[in-house]
């Protein structure tokens, strides 16, 4: 008899435990990372500035995503979280919210914590606007740490809505140089000058280095070939490189001149990396994909052709160990 009603006890807890590790499965790998003691980098979002699907586009790949939108698709930022649990975010984007709750859930940060430092790249529409979050009509922070060179941090002061920020102290400005490290405890974060469309700021990408790897974070550069610097040389300085995939190929954008908007084509890129050995090409990781880019679908033959050749396609949620 005794025996008898151990059986439906012990068959209660053996479904407990089912559902817990059930449950800890769907909240991602969050649950994985509590008693870590390095800093952990996280990919929060994939896309070009303007998003996808992009306003006024009627193409194919658009034209389902605005009656069933895909979460997934959060404009292009990293993030980085440290073993103390400080929160650092690469390029404020117009999806920041989201994309802070979800480094937030990953270093298991309080509800109201702001991040602990933004790093700006440069002055598009994808990568500053999203300190509007910041002001007194959001989260009307405290002087949240914004990293800036030169001429993005005047046109943050100089330029409204962005000064007033500035003005109440939801931000303050860390000036930020070409070349000089910026030592944050366990991590260091180096800006690095690439050529784009300097309108407003010049334009950077970042070593992100830790105790034990590093990361290179280059969302925007115009083409591989007008950068002073080796690309390629650069990668084999690094773990990951996080690299500029705008655009497929040229033949995906019909309605615009692709000299006024230039970045690396995949195609190119896979062509100047084809010579690097498995370990270098595994390193790289390609991201700010555009709408029209057929790699954001994982089964498309452009994607298919991105893997074969031993490269990585960047996405939402992934993480990695610095």
């Amino acid at each position: 008899m005794k025996y008898s009603l151990l059986l439906p006890i012990l068959f209660f807890l053996l479904n407990a435990c089912s559902d817990a590790s059930r449950n800890s499965e769907k909240e991602g790998q969050a649950e994985l990372f509590v008693e870590r003691t390095t800093p952990l980098l996280v990919v929060l979002g994939t896309i070009q500035d303007a998003g996808s699907p992009q306003i006024g586009c009627k193409k194919e790949c658009c034209k389902d995503l605005f009656t069933n939108p895909d979460p997934d698709r959060m404009v292009v930022s990293l993030g980085v979280s440290d073993s103390e649990g400080r929160n650092y975010i690469f390029d404020a984007s117009p999806d920041l919210p989201r994309q802070f709750e979800l480094l937030r859930k990953v270093s298991k940060r309080t509800p109201n914590n702001a991040p602990d430092g933004i790093f700006l790249t440069h002055a598009h529409i994808g990568h500053y606007t999203g300190l509007m979050y910041l002001g007194k009509e959001a989260m009307d922070a405290n002087q949240v740490p914004v990293f800036a060179m030169p001429r993005m941090e005047q046109f943050l002061q100089e330029n409204g809505p962005w000064s007033l920020l500035v003005e109440r102290k939801n931000i303050k400005i860390q000036a930020l140089q070409d070349g000089e490290s910026i030592d944050l405890g366990e991590i260091s974060v180096t800006p690095i000058l690439v050529p784009h469309r300097d309108e407003f700021s010049e334009t950077v990408g970042y070593r992100i280095e830790g105790p034990n790897k590093s990361a290179l974070f280059i969302p925007d550069i115009d083409k591989w070939t007008k950068w002073e610097k080796d690309i390629i040389e650069e990668v084999k300085k690094v773990d990951f490189a996080f690299l500029d995939a705008t655009f497929f190929s040229g033949e995906e954008i019909n309605n615009r001149d692709i000299s006024q908007i230039p970045h690396p084509f995949v195609v190119e890129s896979l062509k100047a990396f084809q010579n690097l050995d498995a370990k270098e090409k595994s390193k790289i990781h390609f991201i700010h994909f555009n709408h029209t880019n057929p790699i954001i679908n994982p089964n498309s033959e452009e994607a298919k052709r991105v893997r074969k050749a031993g490269f990585n396609i960047a996405q939402l949620r992934q993480t990695f160990f610095l």
